[in-house]
């Protein structure tokens, strides 16, 4: 198998581009052709996740752990209990968070160069604590409707006591990397004429119909079913 996960930056403005990595722990190395340095491409692939892998180190050791992460402007926010060590150490001390997409399965006629089609961004910097009220309700809310647009408005809102038990910390997008792999296999002149199939195997996250609680005796919301029939 080939390649690795890395490489891309940030920046304010839909329109910034990078000529290049935004510093040298960013910098691809390793099959630098897939690195994309340009910030619609990290926005992108931030966009499209759920879910990142968070990599830090305390006095008990080395952990990476995944945790629901969304964007909000031009930083990546995650939330989580107050008592929660991950999130104390996060704003103690330089991380990596990492996100990648799994597109497909690259069969070459070789074994060694068989491969997969990947989105990855892997972010370096220190988490901030979101201390502002106003702040911190905010991209909760905005949270809610990033998972189901719609949803906020319809559920009981988050109350004080709810938000005072809650951590939100957020890390700016500004010192990150992407790597992006598309496309078919890449085999060597020498393999090209072996008799075995070649090609991708893709693969495509999709929504199933929604599964009501079987307490509640409410129809389906239309957002709900949007929701569901929509691409992912």
């Amino acid at each position: 198998m080939t390649d690795t996960v890395a490489a891309d930056t940030a920046a304010s403005a839909d329109t910034t581009t990078f000529a290049g990595a935004p510093s040298e722990r960013t910098r691809v190395r390793r099959v630098a052709e897939n690195a994309r340095y340009d910030a619609a491409t990290v926005r992108a692939i931030v966009d499209d996740a759920y879910l990142c892998h968070i990599a830090f180190s305390d006095d008990k050791g080395s952990h990476c752990i995944p945790t629901a992460c969304w964007r909000d402007g031009e930083h990546l926010y995650i939330h989580g209990s107050n008592g929660s060590r991950m999130l104390r150490r996060l704003v103690e001390s330089d991380i990596c968070v990492t996100i990648t997409h799994l597109d497909g399965l690259v069969m070459a006629r070789s074994a060694f160069n068989h491969s997969m089609n990947y989105r990855s961004v892997m972010i370096y910097g220190r988490f901030e604590k979101v201390t502002d009220e106003a702040h911190k309700r905010r991209t909760m809310e905005s949270f809610m409707d990033r998972l189901v647009p719609g949803r906020q408005a319809e559920v009981r809102a988050g109350n004080d006591k709810e938000y005072a038990a809650t951590t939100v910390l957020r890390i700016a997008l500004a010192e990150a990397a992407c790597k992006v792999r598309a496309g078919a296999p890449t085999d060597d002149a020498e393999d090209m004429a072996w008799p075995v199939w070649a090609g991708v195997l893709p693969f495509e996250r999709s929504r199933l119909a929604p599964q009501t609680d079987p307490a509640c005796a409410l129809a389906v919301p239309d957002y709900v079913q949007r929701w569901s029939e929509g691409a992912q």
